[in-house]
């Protein structure tokens, strides 16, 4: 069972190394990055609500990322704003512009191009079962 085990987590941690790597190709064609993605991602999913960047560190996929310097990137080509919070001066409210909202959409589409062929290769039940597998896994370890 053990060698079975680190089979299967070499086949997990090769599949997600393969698909960010794919990912990135992807994004780059519009000249952005997969952290700037999930920023923008991230921001989108505030609703239009002030985020900091300890909010978007937490929801980062890649946890070692910069989220500084991503924001920076981010606000450097319009994407995004940075203002001081209103009630707390040492807080950096971080929001997506329209101009950022118009970019994540067409980064939405070139991501989702890349997925179609793979929602192909399995079904929903299939889905569902892998989800609660990877799920089962981390279970029991703190992070």
């Amino acid at each position: 069972m053990k060698e079975t085990f680190y089979q299967t987590i070499y086949q997990i941690i090769c599949t997600g190394h393969w698909i960010t790597d794919r990912v990135n190709q992807e994004l780059k064609e519009l000249g952005t990055t997969e952290p700037q993605y999930n920023v923008l991602r991230t921001l989108k999913a505030a609703n239009g609500k002030p985020v900091t960047v300890q909010q978007i560190l937490d929801k980062m996929v890649q946890r070692s990322s910069n989220v500084t310097r991503i924001v920076d990137k981010l606000i450097s080509k319009g994407l995004v704003e940075r203002k001081e919070c209103p009630t707390n001066r040492r807080k950096m409210d971080i929001t997506i512009t329209k101009q950022g909202l118009i970019f994540l959409q067409k980064l939405d589409k070139k991501v989702d191009a890349f997925n179609q062929p793979l929602m192909e290769n399995l079904n929903e039940t299939e889905l569902k079962t892998l989800k609660k597998l990877i799920l089962k896994l981390k279970s029991n370890h703190n992070e």
